[in-house]
């Protein structure tokens, strides 16, 4: 019997127990389906976080006050940066194209019968080219707004919509801590990105947010709460975290640990790309134990079969059939029943990932390798599994078949 009938024989005899078939495939189904699932998932998440963390500015480095032990056991942070020490960064570090630094406050601000409790944000004009921000309407705050102690106010654009909806805000006046605020500008729409969420934030200049919210509690300056530098190009952030790191213990005049943190863009994107990698890998092998269960169920069914079809192997005995032919009969009806359970379960699981994509913010992405991968893992285990039902139909004795049937 050559292969092309025995093909067609396994199909035939599979179409004859439609529902046993069916329900044995269903564990290569479900297998096959979560894996697939799984891993564009995995992917998926992997792409979001590094777009979040990628809005934060292009190549930037976060300079933190406090050293990571202080940072972990104190409730307050540490008042280690000075707005000295950000004007020292953009002048006499090379591989640094910009510097924003930022004091942070939380404020009540009115806007009419509206209270809302509102971070507000002390900056820089360099905040929007160093964080990748740009206005939608009317401008930001200028150098002579730092100079001058002008109280003016750049919204975010959710804040924005609470306090104005469809109206233009611009020229409009807020009450911050008892002090009036013009509106000047609204910024772009980004999301919020790892607890940072600007579109709910209001922006003023650091000046007058140190002088007329918070107060300088620095002897040094305006102390800070953290200072975002901006590298020239990818290539140069290692290089400006050295440079910067030298500079502060010069200026801080530090010869033991450090006062401060430097984190980059580039050391969370690693992180996170380490983390969601084991995340999806995890799960993946999770959903890949199904298959094996899926294997498991092929072979009891298999073997449930044979002994079916006692009477049917004895006869092909008898009429010349070899144990090859019986053994290839049995394999191929196994392998049939896994390989249409992983295509089965590839459009369902491809179909998941679409409805995810649809659903929610993720850019899920159908991974061609992990589809080819778990068909082929699929197949491989209807293989694997088919062997001991086959072998065992292969070696039955034609006499003792038929007499026991």
């Amino acid at each position: 019997m050559n292969l092309v009938e025995s093909m067609q024989m396994a199909g035939k005899t599979l179409l004859s127990n439609r529902l046993r078939s069916t329900l044995t495939m269903l564990g290569i189904v479900i297998g096959n389906a979560s894996v697939i699932a799984m891993v564009g998932i995995g992917e998926a998440g992997q792409k979001y976080v590094n777009q979040q963390l990628e809005s934060l500015g292009p190549n930037v480095l976060f300079v933190i006050p406090g050293n990571r032990e202080t940072q972990r056991i104190s409730r307050e942070t540490p008042k280690t940066l000075v707005l000295a020490d950000a004007e020292a960064i953009v002048t006499q570090v090379p591989t640094v194209a910009g510097v924003a630094p930022e004091l942070n406050s939380r404020q009540v601000v009115t806007y009419r019968n509206r209270n809302t409790d509102v971070n507000i944000i002390g900056t820089t004009p360099s905040f929007l080219k160093v964080r990748d921000f740009e206005t939608t309407k009317g401008r930001f705050f200028t150098d002579i707004d730092i100079k001058r102690n002008n109280q003016v106010v750049v919204l975010g654009a959710e804040l924005a919509e609470r306090f104005f909806g469809s109206s233009n805000p611009i020229g409009a006046q807020l009450r911050i801590k008892n002090g009036s605020f013009q509106v000047i500008g609204v910024l772009e729409a980004k999301g919020s990105s790892l607890g940072a969420d600007y579109d709910e934030a209001a922006l003023v200049p650091l000046t007058t947010s140190a002088n007329r919210l918070v107060g300088e509690n620095s002897p040094y300056g305006i102390a800070l709460d953290y200072i975002v530098a901006s590298a020239r190009d990818a290539n140069s952030v290692d290089a400006a975290e050295f440079q910067i790191t030298n500079l502060l213990r010069l200026r801080h005049k530090i010869n033991g640990e450090d006062d401060f943190t430097i984190r980059t863009q580039k050391e969370a994107l690693q992180t996170v790309g380490q983390i969601t990698s084991a995340l999806t890998i995890m799960l993946a092998a999770i959903a890949a134990i199904s298959l094996i269960v899926g294997g498991i169920g092929i072979m009891n069914i298999m073997l449930v079969s044979v002994t079916e079809r006692t009477q049917e192997i004895g006869l092909r005995k008898a009429i010349g059939a070899t144990q090859q032919d019986i053994l290839l009969q049995f394999m191929i009806e196994a392998v049939i029943l896994s390989a249409a359970g992983g295509l089965i379960g590839t459009a369902i699981g491809v179909g998941g990932i679409v409805l995810v994509g649809a659903l929610t913010p993720l850019d899920a992405g159908i991974s061609v390798v992990a589809i080819a991968l778990t068909v082929g893992v699929s197949g491989a285990i209807g293989l694997f599994f088919g062997v001991v039902p086959a072998r065992r139909a292969a070696k039955l004795d034609p006499i003792v078949a038929l007499r026991s049937a």
